[in-house]
């Protein structure tokens, strides 16, 4: 879904459409949920069943732990879940109220109790998700945000600046006759802005004439973005 990085002032932003039917058989990995199912000592329970809810659409997502323990979960559309951990002889654990950002990789371990699996241990809140498998530094823009913010043309280029971007690239202007109308050269922390990398719905949205964005789809199809502006993975 990425490329390595090549210097430091690059900049991610990754949008997330709203799904329509024709484009469910191609989703990717916008979101990702991981983490580890124990017994009441700790040990590790291999064999249990993790499934996530869009609790909106009732679309259900299966994975198991494996021998560990370890359980992962790609691929989730942003929105709202509920997680449920369940293993023959143990409670059914259910955790409610998880919403899930686009490019969000979070980790929830759960403890399951002995017990019938037919009983439930439920747990209606836990702390605020934490990011656990990289340091990057990200905005989030909403969808309320999209939609009720004020958009010259209709362009949602125009939000990336609510990260703290400019449109003062260094270098010159990197646009054209040959580019997208639509397209922007945006600087982040002081870097070119050829050096900013788009992904729409973890596909690549660049232009691959000067390295600057491709259309993205109307502010009314955008989900969220995120912009991610320093210590990127390099993946």
């Amino acid at each position: 879904m990425r490329k390595s990085l090549g210097f430091a002032a690059l900049c991610w932003v990754a949008f997330a459409c709203l799904y329509s039917p024709s484009s469910l058989a191609q989703q990717v990995a916008i979101a990702e949920v991981s983490g580890q199912v124990s017994d009441p000592n700790g040990a590790a329970l291999a064999g249990a069943t993790v499934k996530m809810t869009e609790t909106d659409k009732s679309i259900v997502h299966t994975t198991a732990s494996d021998a560990s323990g370890n359980y992962l979960c790609p691929g989730l559309p942003v929105g709202r879940y509920r997680l449920e951990a369940s293993k023959s002889g143990f409670k059914t654990y259910l955790l409610n109220d998880i919403v899930l950002a686009v490019n969000d990789h979070v980790s929830f371990n759960t403890r399951l109790q002995i017990g019938s699996v037919a009983e439930t241990v439920e747990v209606a809140s836990e702390a605020p998700l934490v990011e656990t498998e990289n340091a990057a530094i990200s905005n989030v823009v909403e969808s309320r945000q999209i939609v009720d913010l004020p958009l010259n043309g209709r362009y949602a280029t125009q939000l990336v600046l609510l990260a703290g971007a400019s449109l003062n690239a260094p270098g010159g202007d990197e646009t054209g006759s040959k580019n997208f109308y639509s397209s922007q050269t945006i600087s982040v922390a002081g870097g070119q802005a050829n050096g900013t990398n788009y992904l729409l719905d973890g596909g690549d949205n660049n232009d691959t004439f000067s390295n600057v964005n491709l259309p993205f789809p109307f502010p009314d199809a955008l989900e969220e973005f995120s912009v991610e502006t320093s210590a990127l993975p390099a993946r």
